[in-house]
């Protein structure tokens, strides 16, 4: 079933114009889960919740690859899908939380392959925290920021009878500000009145 309305007119509108609403859940929660990814490894300590080594702001090869650019590459793809209204740039975002979501998964399996440095061991006691850990810091996360992102990007490829509405309007307002550089000029010497289009260059330049 397609969502779009058959009164509404598809051949204008602009076909990649989108509400911002459209990519603003999945871009705000992926947003916030790569801010998570990418501080984790740092902050865990505090609070007993790390891998090796359990120091905060402990730098490694490993974390750099398999944390915080994941991490950097899923905020910007949910900035992006966020604050766009361009559906081409926010499935470029979506896309881009993609592949920070499977590395996130796959990475710590490829580490040791990649020669990219060892993740090290989760600090825990129990099978439970081990787990708990685990999928925090890499498999249950980037599942997360897989689901939201796969979701945003259906929505994204969906053309609604709200988003050709939300074009045409948007079109409108730019037939609007056209018109606004036509004005009636009034000479001098006579009562009649002529009309002359103006460029945008020319009203700017116009003596007050």
């Amino acid at each position: 079933m397609v969502d779009v309305n058959e009164k509404v007119s598809t051949g204008h509108g602009g076909r990649l114009r989108i509400p911002r609403s459209r990519g603003a859940l999945g871009g705000l929660v992926v947003l916030l889960l790569g801010i998570w990814g990418a501080l984790i490894p740092f902050i865990g300590p505090y609070f007993d919740f790390a891998y090796t080594p359990d120091e905060p702001w402990v730098w490694s090869a490993a974390r750099g690859w398999l944390q915080v650019l994941p991490g950097v590459v899923a905020i910007a793809g949910g900035l992006l899908m966020l604050v766009s209204r361009n559906r081409l740039v926010a499935s470029f975002g979506g896309w881009l939380s993609v592949a920070a979501g499977v590395w996130f998964v796959v990475g710590p399996f490829l580490a040791a392959l990649l020669r990219i440095g060892d993740i090290g061991e989760p600090v825990a006691t129990s099978d439970l925290k081990r787990a708990l850990l685990q999928l925090t810091f890499f498999y249950g996360l980037g599942a997360l920021i897989l689901f939201f992102a796969a979701s945003s990007l259906g929505r994204l490829s969906v053309r609604s009878a709200r988003d050709i509405a939300f074009a045409e309007r948007a079109r409108g307002v730019d037939v609007e500000q056209r018109r606004v550089v036509e004005e009636e000029v009034v000479p001098a010497d006579s009562g009649q009145s002529t009309t002359r289009r103006m460029r945008p260059t020319d009203i700017r330049q116009r003596p007050v």
